[in-house]
């Protein structure tokens, strides 16, 4: 079995309040789940107001499969969505 996780970290210019930036990740953490089919939760930064950080994760039985799956995710939300990456750590461990 190979696990296939994401983390993205990133900003989110114009946001004035969290009930904003919830929306914002809710959004993205939605479109992960039902496009790619993969889990996916904010991890870290929940009490910054201009940064988040999501993780993700896809269970597969390739790597390739799996980081290529990941690969667009990330590729949908730098182009689709009102975010500025900072950084992006794409990685695969056999179970």
């Amino acid at each position: 079995m190979i696990v296939s996780m994401i983390q993205i970290l990133f900003e989110i210019p114009g946001v004035d309040n969290i009930k904003e930036k919830r929306r914002v990740i809710r959004s993205i953490k939605e479109k992960l789940q039902h496009r790619f089919h993969m889990s996916a939760a904010e991890v870290d930064l929940q009490d910054s107001l201009s940064f988040a950080q999501i993780g993700g994760a896809l269970v597969s039985n390739s790597r390739t499969f799996g980081e290529t799956v990941l690969h667009k995710a990330f590729e949908m939300i730098e182009q689709d969505l009102p975010v500025r990456i900072q950084d992006v750590s794409i990685y695969s461990e056999e179970f």
